[in-house]
């Protein structure tokens, strides 16, 4: 294993020079804990302009082109994943401000990792989330769980920490239930993020709110706030609400209710397709976007010109959701896009 592994730092030129003799020791596969445990932690302290190591057995020098990180094997260290290879480890992740995101819970993952203890995110959009599991999942000396609530939870909490630390799922989500009398005056999912929010609570601080039609909605939270919203929350739109903790095992929720519509349209221009699938005119959509109401894959866009592709959520303030299914040519050169409306 250990020749393989010179094999690969030579081809990668990672090392330069490789001593005849280290080679033959490693290929018998004799002392390689030792050549490992002596030479390695001799060039990982120097500088990274130039990395020397110097052989035990022959005297002979290695002159190493970068520090021979455990990523050279496909294995990196939360340490390394900070620094250097934090750019590799994020190549491909989605637009910047996704990046930055994931960029905070690899740091926070490393705090979790190096002083063995258990640390949590906050609510995280479905990118993120997404995101951020493929990274910390290529990292060493790390566990990760996600919880919503549910197991449909759209909105996730991730808690890392070291294996050691992280032996159980840890209970970092809490549910409420607010009831009132929404017979006459129906809310929708708006109408109960908007009374939670009125009440000073941060958007990431909230998970899923779901609807329970005339009785109300059951809403996740960070559970540190969940006193606060029951004492705080007493209204959603005109409707007087009482608001109470509830296990979780107490939550009813049912996949949503949606509906399918086909649209052909000549460019797949956000302003053009939400247009068509909320119902409104192309020049309100445009204000809309231009206002900053609008978000795609739960990230504000402003630019009416920003291109649609299959899979992406659009969330427009006062309107909605909807997501962007089967997209095909038409004959005519036009697209024909699949608009799945959420109820």
């Amino acid at each position: 294993m250990i020749f393989s592994i010179l094999k690969h730092l030579h081809s990668s030129k990672i090392v330069e020079t490789i001593p005849i003799r280290v080679l033959a020791m490693a290929a018998t596969g004799f002392a390689a804990q030792s050549i490992l445990r002596r030479v390695v932690p001799s060039f990982l302290s120097i500088p990274p302009t130039t990395h020397v190591a110097r052989d035990f057995f022959s005297g002979t020098t290695l002159i190493l082109r970068t520090p021979l990180h455990p990523s050279a094997f496909g294995i990196c260290s939360l340490p390394q994943a900070i620094k250097g290879d934090a750019d590799v480890l994020l190549k491909g992740v989605g637009d910047k401000n996704t990046i930055e995101d994931v960029k905070r819970i690899v740091e926070l993952a490393k705090r979790a990792s190096l002083r063995r203890e258990v640390l949590h995110t906050d609510f995280l959009t479905p990118p993120v989330l997404k995101e951020s599991m493929l990274v910390l999942e290529r990292l060493a000396d790390l566990k990760i769980v996600a919880q919503g609530g549910y197991p449909e939870a759209e909105r996730c909490r991730l808690s890392v920490g070291h294996p050691e630390a992280l032996t159980s799922d840890p209970d970092n989500v809490a549910a409420l239930s607010i009831s009132g009398n929404f017979s006459f005056q129906p809310c929708s999912h708006s109408d109960f993020l908007g009374a939670i929010l009125g009440t000073g609570i941060a958007r990431n601080k909230l998970g899923d709110i779901l609807l329970q039609g005339e009785k109300g909605a059951h809403v996740l939270v960070v559970p540190e706030l969940s006193d606060f919203l029951v004492s705080a929350l007493d209204k959603v739109g005109n409707v007087s609400v009482s608001c109470k903790k509830i296990p979780l095992l107490a939550l009813e929720y049912e996949p949503p209710r949606t509906k399918s519509l086909k649209s052909i349209e000549a460019s797949l221009r956000l302003d053009a397709v939400a247009s068509a699938g909320f119902k409104v005119s192309r020049t309100k959509m445009a204000s809309l976007i231009s206002n900053g109401d609008v978000r795609v894959n739960w990230s504000t866009v402003t630019k009416s010109n920003t291109t649609i592709k299959t899979g992406d959520m659009i969330s427009v303030s006062g309107e909605g959701r909807l997501k962007i299914g089967e997209i095909s040519s038409t004959r005519k050169g036009k697209f024909a896009v699949e608009l799945i409306r959420y109820l």
